[in-house]
């Protein structure tokens, strides 16, 4: 059973920095490549970044280059998101997410508030 469990979301105040966490299990995590969205209230969930098994290939969203950086520890089946300068706009509910045999699935999400 695919499992992904987020964690590290919180309030923070703008132009702070967060670590995202998402563990999995469930499926040979360093045979995929793992996502990264977010949501924010009334709007479409959209893709931050996304990293190859390997780890070799990242790709960011144009909101997210620069000042995020997707990470994974295949050891440890675990995929990062390091969050920094965060803006107000940067508040959203954070996804991790994989495909496995053409089905794609879901974290329960945690949320990233960014406010002063």
């Amino acid at each position: 059973q695919v499992q992904l469990v987020e964690s590290g979301g919180g309030l923070v105040q703008p132009g702070g920095s967060l670590r995202l966490s998402c563990e999995a299990s469930g499926f040979t995590f360093s045979s995929y490549s793992m996502s990264w969205f977010r949501q924010a209230p009334g709007k479409e969930r959209e893709s931050v970044a996304v990293i190859s098994s390997s780890g070799v290939i990242r790709k960011y969203a144009d909101s997210a280059k620069g000042r995020f950086t997707i990470s994974r520890d295949n050891a440890k089946n675990t995929v990062y998101l390091q969050m920094s300068s965060l803006k107000p706009e940067d508040t959203a509910v954070y996804y991790c997410s994989t495909i496995l045999y053409d089905n794609r699935y879901w974290g329960q999400g945690t949320q990233v508030t960014v406010s002063s």
